[in-house]
């Protein structure tokens, strides 16, 4: 099925949670926020919410500094 992160658009298997779409982009789940249809998602639903097919995701990687 086909999704879109960060403006571009990918392919990745279907049935694949948030959680999972994360691994499968290989993206660190300690330090990012997740944006979906323009909806945060709580990192604690990230196990339980299936992607769906046209879903456009912003996914932003928290950086540290001082």
């Amino acid at each position: 099925m086909y999704i879109k992160v960060n403006g571009k658009d990918y392919e990745v298997p279907a049935g694949l949670t948030v959680s999972q779409m994360l691994d499968f982009f290989k993206i660190n789940k300690d330090h990012v926020a997740i944006e979906r249809n323009k909806e945060i998602v709580p990192k604690k639903d990230w196990e339980n919410i299936l992607i769906c097919e046209g879903d456009i995701f912003e996914i932003v990687t928290f950086v540290g500094g001082g």
